[in-house]
């Protein structure tokens, strides 16, 4: 399993707190709630102050800190701090540009897309700069590659395959949870699994990687949260979106940071590659000649 970043990176301490929270005992969550919602609060507090906002101890608000890969209870402040100044400036630049687009403000399309591009920013927080690219390495030397997913990940993961495959990447992507497990199971060392599962929590997706990862292959695995059962067994986890899912109940929004993450894994696979370039302009042929043979011939 690949280690989490223990500073995330600049505005990406949000998204790295919600990629953590499932995994943390209720009084450890009380505390990251906190910084999630109240970050000037919490950056203002000492320990003993912070453990009585939460209804906890001083104790368990270290442990939390601890918990979350950090050094304590300063370097959190000092994280968050850095972050609000980042907010503080973003806002200022993002009032600049109010009235400058078409559209209301307030139209739910206008709503919509401008919540997702803010978190889409900040979504990297709990991303393993690290694992990413080992994980595109894999691919690039891997003997085959298997892609599996399935509810809401299964289209993610049908779409990134097929674009491995427009770049000249022969991979496997079957639908059917069967397949899936069968596939898996034939997979060795020197071969690649690449598991989409949101949640980390897909009992179907999480046997085909466990099967893969027994065989030896390399286990690739996107997801929403850090310590979810995928990334615990993940030779490398990819983890990034978690922050979506504070306002996802009433939108479908949640795999588009996987979307977006599983297609910079593509296009790191791709890049500097004569290889991959070779193969996009022969798909597009075919693709041009499907097209030519399917237009309806014109009637005089």
């Amino acid at each position: 399993m690949t280690d989490h970043l223990t500073e995330p990176p600049l505005g990406g301490m949000r998204a790295y707190l919600q990629s953590l929270m499932p995994s943390l005992v209720p009084s450890e969550q009380r505390v990251v709630r906190l910084c999630i919602d109240n970050p000037q609060l919490v950056s203002e507090s000492s320990v003993a102050e912070l453990a009585g906002h939460a209804q906890t101890s001083p104790a368990t608000v270290v442990r939390a800190c601890k918990s979350l890969g950090l050094e304590g209870f300063q370097h959190l402040r000092q994280i968050l701090l850095r972050d609000l100044g980042a907010a503080a400036w973003d806002a200022a630049r993002d009032t600049e540009l109010e009235g400058l687009g078409p559209g209301d403000a307030r139209h739910p399309v206008t709503t919509l897309f401008a919540r997702a591009a803010h978190e889409i920013r900040n979504a990297l927080g709990a991303l393993d700069y690290a694992a990413f690219d080992a994980a595109v390495a894999s691919i690039r030397s891997a003997g085959r590659l298997l892609v599996v997913g399935n509810g809401a990940s299964l289209p993610p993961a049908q779409s990134i395959a097929l674009r491995f495959l427009g770049s000249g990447r022969v991979c496997e992507a079957p639908a059917d949870v069967v397949s899936q497990h069968v596939a898996a199971a034939l997979l060795g060392p020197g071969d690649v699994c690449l598991a989409v599962s949101d949640s980390g929590m897909n009992l179907f997706t999480l046997e085909a990687a466990r099967a893969a990862a027994r065989n030896g292959a390399t286990l690739i695995g996107v997801t929403s949260y850090g310590k979810s059962a995928l990334a615990e067994i993940s030779t490398h986890a990819l983890v990034a979106g978690a922050e979506f899912h504070s306002f996802n109940d009433e939108t479908v929004v949640g795999n588009i940071v996987q979307m977006l993450l599983l297609s910079a894994l593509h296009t790191a696979f791709g890049a500097s590659s004569a290889e991959a370039a070779a193969a996009k302009a022969d798909v597009l042929r075919v693709v041009y000649g499907m097209v030519e043979r399917a237009e309806p011939p014109v009637h005089e």
